[in-house]
């Protein structure tokens, strides 16, 4: 199993190294991938070092598989010159997810969509990951009519340039920004550029995203998008009304039975998802689930989980893992 990590040697290819190596991925040949300015330098995966290599250099290596996280513009160029040598790329950009000849792909959810065919994978937004998590249960079985969603999402999300700028706000140092204005201290209603409508290319995301993964558009999502500064982790407050009522206790028990998902939801001890606790950790945390007093059949509750890991590095490897066991590659 010749693996390629494209990007290897920013945040999230960093943590897609890491969970490879935890989850012990069979790969028999390791190729790491970065942009020219990278190239010639080492980087040690599993207590071995490696060289890292340009992308022509990893196409002609024919990889059977090549995880990407190196930007939208890299993705649309390369992923089909991967693709044309037979490799499957799963795609951490938002370059495929809403082509609609891509699967995008929660494997918990809907990784049985995927065939041999399917060369490049797309992996969903990282908000949108954890939302899924959550309401795929739930759409199921009481049939979701609308979705309201804030985020509250970390400085990791942008990249190192916004933890930087973070980390050197607390330290009073002047430097770089990531954000057109402070972010230590303050909540930015700004993830990602503004669009035309108004809403912001990660809003549209979590509207347009969920409805792909589920195969269903019976249903809506309304979304505002906060950067808060957090380091890591990504919360969202989501209301939820159904065609068909429930009741809490099962809600609860539905949630805690779904593979990937924590309920944390007891307000008598003070416990609830926080973004600290969900750390280095590949769950989705659920908690503060309770009924929404104002509609009928209506359910609010608070999401949580690492951006890095579950919603970048670790479903990208889970999807990797499911095509290797299903001898998709």
């Amino acid at each position: 199993m010749k693996v390629a990590v494209v990007g290897a040697t920013g945040m999230v290819g960093e943590v897609m190294l890491k969970v490879l190596a935890e989850r012990k991925f069979p790969i028999t040949e390791l190729l790491l991938v970065a942009s020219e300015r990278s190239v010639g330098k080492k980087l040690s995966y599993d207590g071995k070092e490696y060289t890292i290599i340009g992308l022509a250099d990893a196409v002609a290596q024919k990889p059977n598989i090549a995880i990407f996280s190196a930007g939208g513009d890299t993705s649309l160029e390369w992923a089909p010159k991967f693709a044309e040598v037979g490799t499957t790329v799963v795609d951490n950009s938002s370059a495929w997810r809403m082509d609609a000849t891509k699967k995008l792909v929660v494997p918990e959810i809907n990784a049985d969509v995927l065939t041999k065919e399917d060369k490049i994978i797309a992996n969903p937004n990282c908000s949108t990951i954890q939302l899924v998590m959550a309401l795929a249960p739930l759409h199921k079985k009481y049939k979701m009519k609308r979705v309201l969603v804030s985020t509250y999402q970390s400085v990791s999300g942008t990249g190192v340039k916004a933890v930087q700028q973070l980390e050197n706000e607390i330290a009073g140092v002047e430097g770089e920004m990531a954000y057109p204005y402070p972010i230590g201290r303050n909540a930015l209603p700004h993830c990602d550029v503004f669009l035309e409508n108004g809403y912001t290319k990660e809003e549209m995301k979590l509207a347009r995203e969920p409805q792909k993964i589920l195969d269903d558009r019976t249903f809506s999502v309304s979304a505002t998008a906060v950067r808060i500064p957090t380091a890591g982790g990504h919360s969202e407050s989501v209301n939820v009304e159904f065609e068909n009522d429930f009741d809490l206790q099962d809600v609860r028990q539905l949630l805690s039975e779904t593979p990937g998902v924590e309920v944390q939801d007891n307000p008598q001890t003070n416990t609830y998802p926080m973004p600290i606790y969900a750390h280095d950790k590949d769950e989705v945390f659920v908690g503060r689930i309770r009924r929404d007093e104002t509609q009928r059949n209506t359910l609010n509750m608070w999401i949580v989980a690492d951006n890095l890991r579950k919603g970048a590095a670790t479903n990208a490897v889970q999807i990797a893992e499911y095509l290797v066991a299903n001898e998709l590659v």
